[in-house]
């Protein structure tokens, strides 16, 4: 079983790879994912993650203590938005669609929201 968690874990690390060259595609929730895949076997690669500039201490805050920042909350959210206004077009036709859509987005910034920021 450790070995498929190794690769989902390895799997996600690669997608999120993607964002740090390619706008608009998210890195942290991905990463963030692939800590918790990794982190019995492979806690290098974790600690690689958690000390990588810039998106590093952001998995950490999240994974360690459910934390996350003012600033990447609004983020986040502004992602989620953006993401619930192109697939909505895109699904405009589609009444049961757009409700499944919404309902998903509203769930997601619902719990980003309500996360704790860190401790200045």
């Amino acid at each position: 079983m450790r070995w498929l968690w190794a690769f989902f874990g390895f799997v996600l690390l690669g997608i999120g790879a993607v964002g740090l060259v390619l706008p608009l595609w998210p890195t942290t929730i991905f990463w963030i994912a692939a800590v918790f895949c990794l982190a019995e076997s492979h806690p290098k690669v974790r600690d690689w993650i958690y000390a990588q500039p810039g998106v590093g201490p952001i998995v950490r805050d999240f994974v360690e203590r459910g934390e996350i920042s003012r600033k990447s909350k609004m983020i986040a959210i502004g992602g989620m938005l953006l993401a619930c206004a192109i697939s909505g077009w895109f699904l405009r036709g589609s009444a049961l669609g757009l409700t499944v859509l919404i309902g998903a987005i509203a769930i997601g910034i619902v719990f980003v929201a309500t996360r704790r920021e860190p401790a200045a």
